[in-house]
């Protein structure tokens, strides 16, 4: 990724998804479901051509920001996105 690519995100939820965008092609997601006020967050993958390049960590925000903007819990089942909640304590009042 360029100094100057377009990454962008975006609520993909007929995908059951957050989703990272670099250009135009899907860098990276990571999913979830929502059920009694709690978003389950199973997975979450970065295409291995935009490893190192922090695109990880601004996913894990926007759906995070995105989760609480709805009122929402998080069961993180994910690794990434449960060892991000870990290093981040402003999110760990998500967690059930």
């Amino acid at each position: 990724m360029s100094e100057n690519a377009d990454v962008t995100t975006r609520d993909n939820p007929e995908a059951g998804q957050f989703e990272i965008l670099v250009g135009d092609v899907v860098a990276g997601f990571t999913q979830y479901s929502v059920r009694d006020g709690v978003s389950t967050m199973p997975h979450t993958v970065v295409d291995k051509a935009f490893d190192g390049q922090g695109l990880g960590s601004k996913l894990a925000v926007f759906a995070l920001d995105t989760l609480r903007e709805r009122g929402l819990k998080v069961r993180p089942l994910c690794p990434f996105i449960k060892g991000y909640i870990e290093r981040h304590e402003a999110y760990a009042d998500l967690v059930v």
